[in-house]
């Protein structure tokens, strides 16, 4: 396996495209969207001048794998040569089959496809081609060059040879890896989106501020991030997007809190949109 190509360019699919050419892998990143490709790279860039700055890659290496790198437009030219595909665009099941559709028509017969999805069926991803034994979800998590876990996630016909490429894969790019049979929110989105929602919950029952809140969580549970700020990051609408989901597939405890719903129909996405549980204009 040699060529990969990641289709979305936000900020998931920039961060795999990141990882994928610092492993070494030929990678081209793919987006119908111009502006947002250009603002990809942009941030691409950036990753590696903080790589280099705190001696996580060598200049060798950035040279190397800014010269693996590529940006297109055009899916169908890019996905000609890959080994592996991995989809990174929103958790939209119609976005989702139309890409899938594209791909298995045009992706040679041993071509390997990964969804990058969070919660949604790596089986019924696989439905969408003719090929559901090369298919399964390839987890990453955010940010992606910083986080050490891929979670793998197996449809119903991922075969045992898929698994391993896809493992080998991830193993390459730096990462730890965990194999899990699908299951609605696989294991760790499960646990996250929990939390996530009893803590606006809790700030809906006037239990504690926001900061409060994170804090304990932070040192009380040995938390890297609080769940405000780790949703302010992630997105507060793909965090009410998964619950809807997850409510839908497991039941009642998924049910978003009113107050979550509150903040997207304004608009406070999180860190993306300037203001989300925090308000991050005031740091610019």
């Amino acid at each position: 396996m040699q060529n990969i190509v990641v289709i979305g360019s936000g900020v998931m699919g920039r961060g795999i495209a990141y990882v994928s050419a610092v492993g070494g892998f030929t990678t081209t990143l793919v987006d119908i969207n111009e502006q947002q490709l250009k603002g990809a790279q942009k941030e691409i860039e950036l990753i590696f001048e903080k790589a280099l700055q705190r001696d996580k890659i060598t200049q060798q290496q950035a040279n190397e794998a800014q010269t693996l790198l590529t940006y297109s437009n055009h899916l169908i030219p890019a996905v000609k040569e890959a080994d592996l595909v991995i989809e990174a665009v929103p958790e939209v099941a119609e976005i989702k089959k139309s890409i899938f559709e594209v791909i298995d028509q045009h992706a040679s017969a041993e071509c390997v496809f990964a969804s990058n999805t969070s919660t949604m069926s790596p089986t019924e991803i696989g439905s969408y081609t003719k090929r559901p034994d090369r298919v399964m979800a390839m987890h990453f998590f955010n940010p992606v060059q910083k986080m050490r876990l891929v979670e793998m996630v197996r449809g119903l016909e991922t075969s045992d040879e898929t698994v391993e490429k896809v493992k080998l894969a991830a193993e390459r790019m730096g990462k730890e890896t965990v194999t899990i049979n699908e299951f609605p929110g696989f294991v760790t989105s499960r646990i996250s989106a929990l939390v996530g929602n009893e803590a606006f919950y809790m700030l809906q029952e006037g239990v504690g501020t926001p900061e409060e809140i994170d804090k304990a969580i932070k040192l009380g549970l040995n938390y890297p991030m609080g769940p405000f700020e780790l949703g302010d990051l992630v997105g507060l609408d793909t965090r009410l997007n998964n619950l809807k989901y997850l409510h839908e597939k497991l039941g009642e405890k998924y049910r978003p809190a009113p107050l979550l719903e509150q903040y997207v129909k304004a608009g406070r996405l999180g860190r993306k949109a300037g203001r989300g549980v925090y308000d991050y204009r005031k740091q610019e």
